[in-house]
């Protein structure tokens, strides 16, 4: 249950809430959402609410102001998605609500998120407004109208200075990950963006932590807001082994079918998102040779205890499950468990991990992360305390030589029953005799018989996995790499380019780093040395960045200047009075 303590919110004593964990009979119709919006939920198998979920969506919905404490994964963009779209008015012509993000990865999710959630709200338009994307597709939704827009507070502020952004009639405001937007160098264009919005918005920050910085916005912008602080307690036991591997989406079912030949599982559970994946993944293993059945919350409770049962008693191996559907699952059988689609909480990753490893038994728990869910991953990591280790997609040589041994097996089991290998080795005698073909020509043709329509052995097929760094949203330091290493070689991979922005006004290499990388979509690798001079800063990026590339990049703006953003024509041989200034990329 929550508690409620007095916290200093602003220059006034503001009501704070921490919340443990969401009461478990509590539901989201409990929460007083809109019809709609519940139908949605019900769409993709959400039922109950998480504790961040539980403890702000009634606040927001009194139109409150709120600060939420919570880690990624806690279920947050729902938090602050459905109370929003409960509310607001659709088909104006400027923006009901604004979303401000990080990173142009983030703003894409939680744009998605809204979509999802809005998919029986007649009208509702929602804009990712993010660097990296061009200005033309923006420009023309801006123009029609949109309801909802999400995006990274630099390309936010390119529309604000230009005039192609109205932000009169805004009544919801929300600042996502507040404590990464300042590391990344926005708290300028953050704090701008509050001062230039209507007074009587409704405003909700959530950050992972509460530096100074983020409590004096806190007291500056928001109206006595109500300070909600999420306790994660999640726990995993140590009898499961927790690994990942990174597959792209349209992979995921090849590479399942992979881990199924080499891993020893006895009963498995898939976990997918929705609904209807459990269906089309229960049918495409049962086409590879697979026992699946699935369950989720359109399947009868009759025909549900009936599939939990051929599971228990072995008749099935392979459920495929959304996370309704699994809760209260008690079957000794399971050895294993796939996160096919990784969960939108940590808590709900703990629930469904723990359908194995039970009863003193170990456990295998395996998921799979596309590129764009990196920030989840480092979640789980972070709420269960215990590092997920990465494997490697089995290769074929890896099944094939796992289908040799289990061909073995066959064999040495079928050689224990004399009596059929003295009635076969009649057999085996006779078709000799007649047939004038070795003995070991008739035993291979036997095998080949015996395999059926399926090859003992997989053909060579290629499953690239796609690149994959955890550090992509971690500014690197300056030059080197994050654990202070040495630089890597220059090999002509990176050119100089010139920044019209320098210590004259007060620029440090996060800020650069920030701005490029949501206007460019540069990640980690793609930053070499940057040197900041007086009025101007010398930055190593990729030599082959394209024309469009550059043409956004110089168009972006730091710390409200045009940053005229261009190759540099013998920037190094600065004068002594103008020795570049080189700074660490991590905060004090």
């Amino acid at each position: 249950m929550a508690h409620y303590r007095g916290v200093m919110a602003s220059e006034n004593p503001a009501p704070s809430v921490e919340a443990d964990t969401a009461p478990e009979q509590l539901t989201f119709a409990d929460l007083g959402l809109d019809a709609a919006v519940l139908k949605a939920l019900k769409d993709v198998g959400y039922e109950t609410p998480s504790a961040i979920q539980a403890a702000t969506i009634p606040v927001l919905l009194q139109g409150r102001d709120v600060v939420g404490l919570a880690q990624t994964g806690t279920g947050k963009t729902a938090a602050f998605a459905l109370p929003v779209l409960s509310q607001m008015e659709t088909g104006h012509k400027n923006p009901q609500a604004l979303v401000l993000a990080p990173t142009r990865e983030l703003a894409l999710q939680v744009c998605e998120a809204f979509e999802k959630y809005a998919a029986h709200i007649k009208g509702v338009s929602v804009l990712p407004v993010y660097g990296g994307q061009g200005y033309g597709q923006q420009l023309s939704a801006l123009r029609r109208g949109v309801d909802i827009v999400v995006g990274t507070p630099g390309r936010i502020m390119d529309h604000l200075d230009k005039g192609t952004l109205d932000l009169s009639e805004l009544k919801y405001l929300v600042l996502d990950e507040a404590d990464e937007m300042l590391k990344m160098g926005f708290a300028e264009d953050v704090e701008t963006i509050l001062a230039d919005t209507p007074s009587d918005k409704q405003v909700a920050l959530f950050s992972a932590t509460m530096p100074a910085q983020i409590r004096r916005i806190s007291a500056q912008y928001l109206n006595n807001p109500e300070e909600i602080t999420v306790k994660t307690k999640t726990t995993t036991s140590a009898s499961i082994t927790q690994r990942y591997l990174v597959v792209s989406y349209q992979q995921k079912i090849d590479a399942l079918t992979r881990i199924l030949e080499v891993e020893n599982f006895e009963g498995m559970i898939v976990f997918t998102r929705t609904k209807n994946e459990t269906e089309t993944v229960a049918e495409k293993l049962r086409a590879r040779g697979y026992t699946a059945a699935a369950i989720n919350g359109d399947v009868a409770q009759v025909q549900r205890e009936r599939t939990v049962n051929q599971l228990k008693s072995g008749k099935l191996d392979i459920l495929v499950a959304t996370d309704v559907a699994a809760r209260g699952l008690d079957v000794e059988r399971i050895s294993h468990v796939v996160n096919y689609d990784l969960p939108i909480d940590t808590e709900s990753y703990v629930h469904r991990i723990g359908r194995t490893g039970r009863a003193g038994r170990t456990g295998d728990a395996i998921s799979f992360v596309t590129p764009r869910e990196r920030r989840m991953l480092t979640a789980i990591e972070k709420a269960t305390r215990q590092p997920l280790t990465e494997m490697t997609l089995p290769s074929v040589d890896d099944v094939n030589a796992t289908r040799l041994t289990r061909f073995d097996d066959a064999i040495t089991t079928a050689l224990e029953d004399t009596a059929a290998i003295a009635t076969f080795r009649d057999v085996v005698a006779h078709y000799v005799a007649h047939h004038d073909v070795p003995e070991a020509d008739v035993a291979a043709a036997l095998a080949v018989v015996a395999q059926g329509d399926t090859p003992l052995f997989m053909e060579e097929e290629t499953i690239s996995q796609p690149r994959f760094d955890r550090d992509r949203d971690r500014a690197p330091r300056g030059g080197g790499d994050r654990e202070g290493g040495p630089r890597r070689e220059r090999d002509g991979r990176f050119a100089t380019y010139r920044i019209a922005v320098g210590r004259r006004q007060r620029v440090e290499p996060r800020q650069i780093v920030g701005a490029l990388a949501n206007e460019g979509g540069l990640r980690r690798n793609d930053f070499g040395a940057i040197q900041i001079r007086q009025d101007f800063s010398l930055v190593e990026l990729p030599a082959d960045l394209s024309r469009d590339t550059i043409a956004r990049l110089g168009d972006t703006r730091i710390s409200g200047q045009l940053i005229d953003l261009r190759l540099d024509q013998g920037g190094r041989s600065a004068k002594r009075s103008d020795r570049p200034q080189r700074r660490s990329f991590d905060r004090d």
